[in-house]
């Protein structure tokens, strides 16, 4: 074969996956990432380094097999930053990084027009057991279970901004594990940096909301620029 063949062959490779020869960086970011689920929509919460509070949050889908930037957002994380989600620890106001499921919405207002994810609403029973006593731990309670205690528990009609909209992020929930954490949301933004949640601005949240779609198997990863901790590991 003539090594110009060669080369174009490479070339039409690389665009292909949404990459420019000699160039890997150029790719959509879920293309360089391990894993994005195997679904066709994706968010990614990427942050600078672990000890950032502030970064973006983007929403993906798969379009003719390839991904394409659906919409962008300022995001905020833990007041103590990022830390490798199989590593965290309760308490600790840090993020955990990680591929994640979405499993439900909820909020003290009612979904946004066009929202297909199942959504839950909040009332004044509300909460977000994150007893490790508990049987419930990590899980929505309504009302909150004997075993839980509500100081150790979310009463979730109380953020009456943070929770306007959120979408329960897949940390610990599957198979909890007590003591590493619970109550990771994707939240409307309050007054600063979150206690391991990511937040964005409230029409950012009704936005991805309105975009979530379960038939499309949606995911986020969380995760910073480069590192031990890098979005790409993920």
């Amino acid at each position: 074969m003539r090594p110009g063949v060669v080369v174009t062959l490479v070339s039409t490779s690389l665009l292909l996956l949404g990459a420019t020869p000699g160039d890997g960086d150029t790719a959509p970011l879920p293309a360089r990432l391990a894993d994005t689920g195997g679904g066709d929509q994706l968010i990614t919460a990427e942050a600078p380094t672990t000890d950032s509070t502030s970064g973006t949050v983007t929403w993906w889908e798969r379009r003719d097999g390839q991904w394409a930037q659906v919409g962008t957002a300022p995001a905020r994380f833990g007041s103590k930053g990022l830390v490798e989600g199989a590593a965290r620890q309760q308490g600790t106001n840090t993020t955990p990084t990680g591929l994640y499921d979405l499993p439900f919405g909820f909020g003290i207002r009612p979904a946004p027009a066009g929202t297909s994810v199942d959504y839950r609403a909040v009332t004044a029973d509300s909460w977000w057991c994150e007893d490790n006593d508990s049987a419930s731990y990590n899980r929505w309670a309504e009302p909150l279970p004997a075993d839980c205690r509500a100081a150790e528990a979310e009463k979730l009609s109380s953020y009456t901004t943070q929770y306007t909209h959120a979408l329960v992020v897949g940390f610990n929930y599957e198979r909890p594990v007590h003591g590493r954490g619970a109550g990771i949301f994707l939240h409307v933004n309050g007054s600063g940096a979150t206690a391991g949640c990511v937040s964005v601005p409230e029409e950012a949240m009704q936005e991805i909301l309105r975009w979530t779609n379960p038939a499309r198997a949606p995911h986020i990863a969380i995760g910073t620029t480069s590192g031990q901790t890098a979005i790409t590991r993920y």
